[in-house]
């Protein structure tokens, strides 16, 4: 499986983001897609992941500003950032797999967020 992710940026705290992650490649092995983030040091915390039955769940961080969607016809996943504040600045990777309670072994490549004014 091949992730492709794109959208992130520099915002103003305030403002909003849309990422983008499209999969490709053997789609079939795969039930969930989402985002984790890695702002500093080596951990990826989990950001949002939807399930191909469309379940979210999403970090207490992200929820009421965060909206996690995806096209099926695409094979694609987007991450709708909205109230952006400057604690959200990191590197925002796709990730997929099968299930939600922990990242999958797939890994896009990595698109900074940067929040600042």
């Amino acid at each position: 499986v091949q992730l492709q992710a794109s959208g992130g940026g520099l915002v103003q705290p305030g403002g909003s983001l849309r990422l983008s992650c499209a999969a490709s490649g053997s789609i079939f092995s795969i039930n969930v897609m989402g985002w984790y983030r890695q702002a500093s040091g080596p951990r990826r915390e989990l950001v949002a992941v939807i399930t191909s039955d469309g379940n979210t769940k999403y970090a207490d961080s992200a929820k009421g500003r965060f909206t996690i969607s995806r096209d099926s016809a695409k094979n694609t996943v987007y991450l709708q950032m909205n109230s952006l504040k400057p604690e959200d600045t990191a590197v925002y990777y796709c990730n997929a797999g099968r299930i939600t309670t922990i990242a999958g072994g797939y890994w896009g490549q990595g698109t900074q967020v940067t929040v600042s004014s």
